[in-house]
């Protein structure tokens, strides 16, 4: 493909890019400078650019001289709330905030997709939409207030990538249907009645109730849901009692339910509240129940994941294209796969040196920065797909690019 050597060509402005975002962060909801230096290279390469979409969120269209579908691709540019702890020269130079999930990564390798892409633009069937996204990182997101407001309008199909640390770099993984959780975050406030912990006969004991309680949510995972359906109902957080010889008042458990099907999501919830209410009544107590709901479970159309798994194979060959089991931690592209027929995919960016490996949202997280290269590689073989022609079947003059 004459468009792979342009990607080639652009890799180091990628570097450059990604560099410059992991030393300038901004934490979610409260991005200003990065969607202005997204806009700023778009529009520097001629691209239609549209600002504040759903609030801070950036959409380019690039416009081909021939006709086709319109193809979305999207990248997510929010930061985490995490000090920098990495010995490297684009460590973040804002305390407390840094890029430890790759999104700097997605944003390089969308504005390098972006520009492969606008050198060949006369030649191009369709249209392809940027969706640089704000605010993936905390919930409500900025997935569904973007779509609100019109990004995915006229759009035929929609993908996205992740990189991940942990995966083998130069290999893309996928999957159809479920590929993501649903996350509910979960909050019960145990009220029973202080004493002295010499007389606990004398009150009720909100620790107790909540450690009964604790127990009783497991039975939802062992025995209220389908064993050939994922679940995790966790625990996280038990805070009660000032002192080791009063037994307080309140007790307070905080958790996460994931869950891949919608049904079993609200039976969870069901019987989250059934256990709560009902053990804290049989002892004495009074329990409150709070479920913030998050993220919907992600699912990928089976049509666009096979777009994504013929271009990456196209790409980098059978060998290097993974099929992956479903994974617990969220993500809110699955708005836009509510909406639009679409494929999420990740993209190995394991580091070459193992002493340096770090999951995502660690203080001392890095990624594979050739990831990128393969990311927007990738894309660029899945827009020809999802047209229903490949780049050689483009007349492209190298020299012109």
């Amino acid at each position: 493909m004459i468009i792979t050597q342009k990607i080639d060509s652009l890799y180091e402005e990628m570097v450059e890019i990604r560099r410059h975002l992991h030393m300038n962060p901004e934490l979610s909801h409260q991005e200003i400078a990065t969607p202005a230096f997204i806009a700023e290279q778009l529009e520097a390469m001629g691209v239609e650019v549209r600002r504040n979409v759903g609030g801070r969120g950036v959409v380019g269209t690039i416009r081909g001289g021939k006709p086709g579908k319109t193809i979305a691709f999207r990248a997510d540019f929010d930061a985490l709330p995490i000090d920098d702890q990495k010995d490297v020269s684009y460590k973040s130079t804002v305390p407390g905030v840094m890029h430890a999930c790759g999104h700097d990564g997605h944003t390089a390798a969308l504005l390098g997709f972006a520009k492969a892409m606008v050198a060949i633009q006369k030649d191009l069937p369709g249209t392809i939409v940027l969706i640089h996204q704000f605010g993936e990182e905390l919930s409500p997101g900025g997935a569904r207030a973007m779509i609100e407001d019109g990004c995915l309008d006229g759009v035929d199909a929609i993908f996205g990538a992740h990189l991940q640390s942990k995966l083998d770099a130069g290999r893309v993984y996928l999957r159809d249907g479920f590929l993501q959780a649903s996350e509910d975050a979960i909050k019960i406030i145990v009220r029973g009645s202080g004493t002295h912990g010499a007389e606990p006969h004398q009150g009720i004991d909100p620790i107790l109730v909540a450690s009964h309680i604790m127990v009783a949510l497991q039975s939802i995972v062992s025995r209220n849901a389908d064993p050939l359906k994922e679940l995790v109902v966790s625990i996280g957080k038990f805070q009660a009692g000032d002192a080791d010889n009063v037994i307080s008042s309140k007790a307070v458990l905080e958790g996460t339910i994931r869950v891949f099907d919608p049904e079993l999501r609200i039976l969870a919830g069901q019987r989250l509240r059934t256990i709560v209410e009902n053990v804290a009544s049989a002892m004495g107590a009074t329990a409150e129940l709070i479920i913030e709901t998050g993220y919907d479970s992600l699912w990928n159309h089976p049509t666009e994941t096979d777009i994504v798994r013929a271009a990456a194979r196209e790409v980098l060959g059978d060998e290097y294209v993974m099929e992956i089991d479903p994974i617990m931690p969220v993500e809110d592209f699955t708005y836009y796969t509510q909406a639009k027929p679409g494929a999420f995919f990740f993209v190995g960016a394991k580091m070459d040196d193992e002493n340096v490996v770090y999951p995502h949202h660690h203080e001392s997280f890095d990624f594979n920065e050739n990831a990128m290269l393969v990311t927007t590689k990738v894309f660029a073989a899945i827009y020809f797909e999802a047209q229903e022609c490949t780049a050689d079947s483009i007349p492209v003059d190298l020299d012109s690019i």
